[in-house]
């Protein structure tokens, strides 16, 4: 475990928290067989989250662990083809932010703020949601959630194309998106309920995220922060926890697999955009907000 800690500040992050994420899992399924107070599915109980866990099934928790390891394996071979162009752009650069002696601490700040952007724009524009529902499409929330990850991501690369030109080197600003991700690993759980001394007013925290991964209709597009809450706060988009979060989309999927979960947006926009009857339609249904349609424009998570 020490070993692994270690490689997360001197390799690649994701893949030497591995055995972390694995252990964690097992503690939280623990804890979570100890809680007597959990509820299945659909109960109506109006306990909080954390009085009341959902807790894990097997099938979804095994979904979760399909998908992540699907995207590092995705990832792997985004970031060979993309390589050159993040290259090419770092050598374009204007600034030299990166070489400052506060640099990587600046690369978290500005990663953190463009990932806020990059998060709400994917619950705003279809083509981006299609990467991004397979995250929300479990109605359990757990450690293993956190790892039910895009195959898709490269669509919002460019997003963070813009620190490349600010003078951070491409290790540097893929070391920030790792320890990013990283830190939101935590916050899917319903074991921890509010972080102590007004640090949630900084913070993103496990109250914070489950508010975002509801499907209620008060925490649609809600709490889109990395690390920082505080982006949420300043842009309008912050909601506290307060009645009990049900999970999941506001149209719950009815498989497992975990193709379909990571394909099945693709796959229903591409069905739209064939069955268009003018290009307008067809731009609509691409680009406009998930949901849409020609006669109802409408904005659902």
């Amino acid at each position: 475990m020490r070993r692994a800690f270690r490689k997360i500040i001197g390799g690649d992050a994701t893949r030497a928290a591995i055995p972390i994420f694995l252990a964690t899992i097992v503690l939280e399924i623990l804890a979570l067989r100890r809680h007597r107070n959990r509820v299945e599915l659909g109960d109506p109980t109006t306990e909080s989250n954390v009085d009341a866990p959902v807790g894990y099934e097997l099938k979804d928790a095994a979904t979760s662990l399909a998908m992540g390891v699907g995207s590092l394996v995705a990832n792997a071979g985004y970031d060979k083809l993309l390589a050159p162009v993040d290259r090419r752009f770092f050598a374009k650069r204007v600034l030299n932010l990166g070489a400052r002696r506060s640099g990587f601490a600046l690369a978290i700040l500005i990663w953190d703020f463009l990932y806020y952007w990059d998060h709400r724009l994917s619950h705003e524009h279809r083509v981006l949601w299609a990467s991004h529902v397979n995250h929300h499409s479990s109605e359990r929330y757990n450690l293993s959630t956190a790892l039910r990850q895009s195959w898709t991501g490269v669509v919002v690369h460019w997003v963070f194309m813009p620190m490349l030109v600010l003078g951070f080197s491409p290790a540097v600003v893929a070391r920030a998106g790792q320890l990013n991700l990283l830190y939101q690993y935590w916050v899917h759980t319903e074991t921890i309920n509010r972080l102590p001394f007004g640090l949630e007013k900084i913070f993103n925290s496990a109250s914070d995220h489950r508010v975002h991964h509801g499907s209620d209709a008060q925490y649609l597009d809600r709490n889109y922060a990395g690390i920082f809450i505080f982006w949420d706060r300043m842009f309008g988009s912050f909601e506290p926890e307060g009645e009990r979060v049900h999970y999941g989309l506001t149209k719950n999927l009815t498989t497992f697999n975990p193709i379909k979960v990571a394909l099945h947006e693709w796959a229903a926009m591409a069905r739209d955009v064939a069955g268009a009857d003018s290009w307008r339609d067809r731009v609509g249904y691409v680009v406009g907000p998930p949901g849409w349609t020609p006669a109802t424009p409408v904005l659902t998570a």
